[in-house]
């Protein structure tokens, strides 16, 4: 897009669901700015380190931004997200929901960013919304895609946490960067005293009969128990169950798994009832659901924040 062009405020400031004021929560997202109750418990303190690489809640609108520029780099650039003007514009990757949530950040301390060569390189990132902030400013963005309000209101003595917008560079995506940014997830539960983590994970690619295998694997070994399942909504509803499970073979299933889905069923983690189609990213979207009960004690000694 031409420098010169006209960009419509409509396009810059999109209406944000949920019943939400369009400008403000969009122009705090852009800016980097957050909500009050969005600020991180302890600013400037690293959560944990390996090697170069150092994770740490991002304290400043600059932190939040350079994060939104790792989202684009990775959802844009190098696999399928649509290109939607203003991203292209911004080259972010944006919503209002920025605005309400903490973000993780994983710098490499040796590396350098592009636009300050004076500052570390940001190389991985993860978005997490606490129940009582979502309350607040609209609900959670698995809302979109997922009913969850039966869910919370069957678990009304336990607090929630909502993970997203999950990416790592390039080069960087090996196990000392995951294991970094799920420390960082941990210590945060323990702080805030978390009960249940939700979020959707991502298939990437739009046509389910391509995912027939991992989607039915699933489906019949991994569904929530009663209490804890969640349906996708009715008009996005797509059927997971599309094989018999007699014909599911559980190690090509697994190995078609994402990563991230994989590690999510290893700790505990359940899957929602249905499939999202999300066109806005190329993806195909289940839902998670992670009781910390569920947890391995072995994972929590892992990953916890004596680790």
């Amino acid at each position: 897009m031409a420098a010169s062009q006209t960009i419509s405020p409509r396009l810059l400031f999109p209406a944000a669901p949920f019943g939400l004021p369009d400008f403000l929560p969009t122009l705090r997202a852009y800016s980097g700015f957050r909500v009050h109750e969005a600020k991180p418990l302890l600013e400037h303190e690293t959560l944990g380190r390996i090697g170069s690489l150092e994770i740490k809640l991002a304290t400043t609108a600059k932190h939040v931004r350079l994060a939104q520029k790792l989202r684009y780099q990775v959802f844009y650039n190098e696999l399928s997200a649509a290109r939607h003007p203003m991203a292209m514009f911004w080259r972010r990757d944006v919503d209002h929901f920025d605005s309400i949530c903490d973000h993780l950040v994983v710098f490499d301390r040796e590396a350098r960013g592009t636009g300050d060569p004076r500052k570390p390189k940001v190389v991985g990132t993860y978005r997490l919304l606490r129940q009582s902030v979502a309350e607040r400013h609209g609900g959670f963005y698995t809302a979109g895609e997922y009913d969850v309000g039966g869910l919370l209101a069957q678990h009304r003595d336990l607090k929630f946490l909502e993970l997203g917008r999950s990416c790592v560079l390039a080069p960087y995506r090996d196990r000392r960067t995951v294991e970094l940014l799920w420390h960082g997830v941990w210590t945060y539960v323990v702080r805030h005293r978390i009960d249940v983590m939700i979020g959707c994970a991502s298939f990437e690619g739009i046509n389910p009969d391509k995912l027939a295998l991992p989607l039915s694997f699933l489906h019949h070994h991994a569904q929530a128990p009663a209490g804890w399942r969640v349906r996708a909504r009715s008009p996005r509803y797509v059927e997971m169950n599309r094989l018999p499970k007699k014909t599911v073979d559980a190690k090509s299933a697994l190995r078609a798994l994402p990563p991230l889905i994989k590690g999510y069923l290893r700790v505990g983690a359940f899957i929602g009832e249905g499939a999202v189609i999300d066109r806005k990213f190329g993806t195909t979207d289940v839902f998670v659901a992670l009781p910390v009960s569920a947890i391995n004690q072995r994972y929590i000694e892992h990953f916890g924040p004596g680790a």
